[in-house]
């Protein structure tokens, strides 16, 4: 085994996979002895560097649970459904997430939500962030259900330490006492500290009766509506209007 390929099979065994075939590519080339060894060395780390922002990327984006593979890129905005380019395009630095600020995404079935808030998700991945996509419904039973089992602090830590919390199906049904009084904790936590994007069927003004129990329900809106961003989608179903196209 020559010097350089003992070289590369050290690097493997230190992890460093970016480095290692930034290397061996190097050397397949011809190109090492065409760099100085500043240049070199440069190449080598950007190389382990850029596999390394990739290998945490495609972690984050697996452990979110995104409902669709989604990108800016892939919105449409030519469709027909109030949808603001130019608010959406001022989201893309994701200082909203930064400085803990909310979306709130409403509009009938069918307009998209669901796709704009993992294209939201995706976007805050490629920049570092800890992101979860969860059915509101299935989340607050899983929290009620951790009640019984002792485990609700060890859930709530769990969201808190999640950058970007996407609910998707948010009111969809009436609120019980358990579930608004966990989404009280959840929100109480996450207020001005973290981000949350709320996805409904249903116009912002309605979730104070759907949440119900007046007392709750302000102090949950107090801390959901103001100062976030708020897109209310309208028209008709985009899948019908792909489906008639095909």
């Amino acid at each position: 085994m020559n010097n350089n390929q003992a070289t590369i099979t050290k690097m493997k065994e230190m992890r460093l996979h970016g480095m290692a075939h930034a290397f061996q590519t190097t050397l397949e080339a011809g190109m090492s002895e065409k760099l100085t060894p500043d240049e070199l060395l440069t190449h080598l780390i950007d190389s382990e560097w850029d596999e390394r922002k990739d290998r945490k990327r495609d972690r984050l984006r697996k452990a979110a649970g995104f409902r669709y593979q989604a990108s800016f890129a892939e919105l449409d905005f030519n469709f027909d459904r109030k949808l603001d380019k130019n608010q959406m395009l001022r989201l893309t630095d994701c200082s909203w997430l930064k400085n803990g600020k909310d979306i709130l995404i409403t509009g009938p079935t069918g307009v998209g939500k669901s796709f704009i808030g993992s294209a939201l998700g995706h976007l805050a991945c490629e920049h570092g962030h800890k992101v979860l996509y969860r059915i509101t419904g299935r989340l607050l039973g899983s929290l009620k259900k951790s009640k019984r089992d002792g485990s609700y602090l060890k859930m709530l830590s769990k969201l808190y330490k999640t950058d970007l919390l996407i609910l998707e199906d948010f009111g969809l049904s009436m609120f019980d006492n358990e579930s608004r009084l966990a989404l009280l904790d959840i929100m109480e936590d996450r207020h001005g500290r973290k981000s949350t994007i709320f996805l409904s069927q249903l116009p912002v003004a309605s979730w104070h009766g759907i949440i119900g129990d007046s007392t709750i329900a302000d102090a949950i809106m107090d801390r959901i509506v103001y100062s976030s961003h708020r897109f209310e989608l309208e028209g008709d179903s985009m899948r019908k209007k792909m489906y008639k196209n095909h």
